[in-house]
C-alpha cells in the first residue's frame, strides 16, 4: 500500500485574471476551489494513474470537511486527524504573474501528534509512506524524522519537504527524498548552478544514507540516483500553464510505476513525464497526458553503480 501524509493541508482556492492589478477591484475570469497540499496531491495524482493509496493528516472546520468530501468523491480513502479550527485558506492567483497567498495553519498540540502517531501504527512491512509538504509552525521541524523512527519496520518513507524538516528527516535515512535544485543547495548552504554540481551534492545524500535521491531542475528535467544507476530526464518543450502539483505529480507517477512492477529506470522516466504533465495543464495530470509525454521523456545515464 501506498500512504500519504499531509501535515498542513489546504483549501485552495484559483482564480484566473486577465490581469492583477494591485490595490484596485480584480473580477475572476475562471475560479476553481481544489484540496490543496503535497500529499493530497500525490494521492491525487496515485489516483489517477490507477494506484490506490490512503491519506492521512491534519483537518478541521468546514474546509477540512470539503476536503474530506473532495478526497471520498475522487474514490481517494483518508484517514484525517480532525482539530479545533478551520483548515487553511490559500488564494492561487493566475493572471501576468502566478501569485500566491496562503492562510495560517492550524496549531497542532503533541495531543494531536500522537492521535495520527496512533493510526500511523498500522502501516504494515512494504508499504510506502510519504511525507509531503511544509511542516506547521506549531510542531517541531524535526516532527518527519521522529515520524520516521516511530514507523512500524519495513515501512518506506518517502519525504519531499525543504529546509530543516528535510535535513532532519535525511538524518533517518529515508528511502526517497524528492527536493528541487534549490531545495538541494539550500541543505548544503550553497548555490546550485550546474548539473554537475546537482550531480555532486547528490551524491553526498546518498552517502548519508539516503536510498533514492531525485532532484527536480524545472525546465532542465530531473535526475535520478542511488547507488545502482545515476540518470538524467529531459523533458519536451511545451506552453507551462502552472507549477503546482509539478514536484508532487513527479514522486506520484514514480511510485505508481514501481507499483505496477516497472524498473526504477523506467518508473523514474514515467514520474518525470507526470510532472510535466501537470506543468503543461491547469489541474493535475491525467492519465492520457502522461501516456503522450511518456515516450517524449529522454533518459541519459550519468554513471554506472557505484563502488
Amino acid at each position: 500500500m501506498i500512504a500519504t501524509l499531509t501535515l498542513n493541508p489546504s483549501l485552495d482556492y484559483f482564480m484566473r485574471l486577465e490581469a492583477l492589478n494591485v490595490g484596485r477591484l480584480n473580477r475572476a475570469i475562471e475560479t476553481a476551489v481544489r484540496p490543496g497540499g503535497k500529499g493530497i496531491n500525490v494521492s491525487r495524482v496515485l489516483k489517477r494513474l490507477g494506484v490506490d493509496s490512503r491519506a492521512f493528516g491534519f483537518i478541521g472546520g468546514f474546509t477540512g470537511d470539503f476536503i474530506r468530501r473532495f478526497l471520498a468523491e475522487e474514490g481517494i480513502s483518508a484517514e484525517f486527524t480532525v482539530l479545533e479550527g478551520l483548515t487553511r485558506i490559500n488564494v492561487k492567483i493566475s493572471a501576468d504573474r502566478e501569485t500566491e497567498m496562503n492562510g495560517a495553519p492550524q496549531p497542532i498540540s503533541q495531543e494531536d501528534v500522537e492521535r495520527l502517531l496512533s493510526v500511523l501504527g498500522r502501516l504494515n512491512a512494504g508499504d510506502v509512506f510519504v511525507m509531503a509538504g511544509s511542516v506547521p509552525a506549531s510542531l517541531p521541524p524535526d516532527i518527519y524524522r521522529r515520524i520516521i523512527e516511530k514507523l512500524p519496520a519495513g515501512v518506506k518513507p518517502v519525504v519531499d519537504t525543504s529546509g530543516r524538516p528535510l535535513a532532519e528527516a535525511i538524518a533517518a535515512r529515508p528511502y526517497l527524498i524528492k527536493p528541487n535544485r534549490d531545495e538541494l543547495g539550500q541543505l548544503f548552504a550553497t548555490d546550485i548552478q550546474t548539473v554537475e554540481e546537482t550531480v555532486l551534492y547528490a551524491e553526498k545524500l546518498l552517502d548519508e544514507g539516503v536510498e533514492n535521491v531525485i532532484v527536480s531542475l524545472g525546465a532542465d528535467g530531473a535526475l535520478f540516483m542511488n547507488r545502482e544507476v545515476a540518470l538524467r530526464a529531459s523533458v519536451p518543450q511545451g506552453q507551462i500553464r502552472s507549477t503546482v502539483g509539478s514536484g508532487d505529480s513527479l514522486v506520484a507517477g514514480f511510485l505508481a510505476a514501481l507499483e505496477k512492477g516497472m524498473a526504477p529506470a523506467e518508473a523514474f522516466r514515467f514520474g518525470v513525464a507526470a510532472g510535466t504533465a501537470t506543468a503543461f495543464s491547469d489541474d493535475l495530470c491525467t492519465a492520457e497526458d502522461v501516456e503522450k509525454i511518456w515516450p517524449r521523456i529522454a533518459l541519459s545515464t550519468i554513471r554506472e553503480k557505484r563502488h
